[in-house]
């Protein structure tokens, strides 16, 4: 049987981490929705910067949208609202199988309003209207400002999927602000039953930042681990938090539990195998979001089994073993979220300076 079914069989669902035209025209997509049990796809600046400027795809779009005076950055969403369209319809299926508890697409805010909670607010409305379609998601960042963002959204019936998380502590409010919109809706005698959340936890690029500080300190046995070890406390997070009496009543009147979403999941380390923050973290109810290699390289050696909550101790000793040794984790993942945005900052703007200079050639 195929590897990759074989992890949507132990409850994880597999979400491409790429997007772009080619993966719907050439049908690639559907063969990885009926051949890999592919469930979702998830989109960022970073993946339309990708697609815009590697190829043409595009250009007739800029070229019409530019016609009706629209601005770089509403051609952008012009056409991206449109993709996604396409492939929410294309996951359409998945979603209806699934009872609406998988089968999403994402389209994220401008990474410039991560610190902006009005302006996530006003946007996150503006493109749910927009999409139209019950199987799609808003990312917001997991921001300080974006807490606010995420509860009043949640609290309007928006699928939100919170993106740039690093920290625990920060997760934990992430799971009230979602918990305390869904409360608000049921105070207004409002729906819940039809709302769906994931929070993306991003995982390489923790053991990218720490681990040089841990050999510097001769923890090298500690090498690679910081990143999984803090999922697999996510996920112990996840299960306190929505398995408790608070969410239980919310769960009777038909709410959905917020699944974790592992992210940045590609090694990116050549030492360590290309699959090692895939094969960590299976287990029940969770979502990993994948580069097209990374699958890829688990359906060709990889190895399927539930492994999220084995060694829970281990791990939560590795994390005690570096406050000992003097590393503040809340300090790097900070670090990690300021640098997530400024990162997404810089593919926006080279999204939207693509744009302009592919404009300006056609009018030329």
């Amino acid at each position: 049987m195929n590897r990759m079914q074989n992890v949507h069989d132990l409850g994880q669902s597999i979400w491409l981490d790429s997007f772009d035209r080619k993966l719907m025209d050439s049908g690639k997509l559907q063969k990885l929705i009926d051949e890999d049990a592919l469930s979702g796809i998830t989109s960022n600046p970073s993946i339309f910067e990708k697609a815009v400027t590697s190829s043409t795809d595009y250009d007739e779009d800029i070229r019409n949208l530019a016609g009706e005076n629209k601005s770089d950055e509403e051609i952008f969403f012009g056409f991206a609202t449109s993709d996604i369209q396409r492939a929410a319809d294309i996951l359409k299926p998945v979603y209806d199988k699934a009872k609406g508890t998988d089968g999403f697409v994402s389209l994220e805010v401008s990474p410039h309003l991560a610190n902006n909670t009005e302006g996530t607010v006003n946007q996150a409305r503006e493109l749910w209207k927009t999409l139209g379609r019950k199987n799609v998601m808003i990312k917001i960042p997991g921001t300080q400002e974006g807490l606010a963002a995420i509860k009043q959204c949640i609290s309007e019936g928006i699928n939100i999927n919170v993106t740039l998380l690093f920290g625990l502590d920060r997760y934990r409010e992430v799971t009230e602000a979602y918990i305390s919109g869904l409360e608000e809706r049921v105070k207004n005698n409002q729906p819940i039953g039809h709302i769906e959340s994931v929070a993306s936890f991003f995982l390489s690029r923790i053991d990218v930042l720490i681990d040089p500080i841990l050999k510097e300190k001769k923890l090298d046995s500690l090498v690679g681990e910081i990143a999984i070890a803090s999922a697999k406390k996510a996920y112990e997070i996840y299960k306190e938090v929505f398995f408790s009496d608070r969410f239980r009543n919310l769960e009777q009147k038909g709410a959905n539990k917020q699944k974790v979403l592992w992210a940045s999941t590609s090694s990116k380390d050549p030492s360590f195998s290309d699959v090692k923050y895939v094969e960590a973290l299976i287990g029940p109810d969770t979502i990993n979001t994948l580069p097209m290699e990374t699958i890829d390289a688990f359906r060709d050696h990889g190895n399927a089994a539930s492994r999220l909550e084995n060694n829970l101790l281990q791990a939560g000793q590795h994390l005690e073993q570096i406050k000992a040794n003097g590393i503040n984790l809340d300090e790097l993942t900070q670090q990690l979220e300021e640098e997530g945005v400024q990162k997404f900052n810089k593919a926006y703007d080279s999204l939207l300076k693509a744009i302009a200079e592919k404009k300006q050639k056609q009018m030329a």
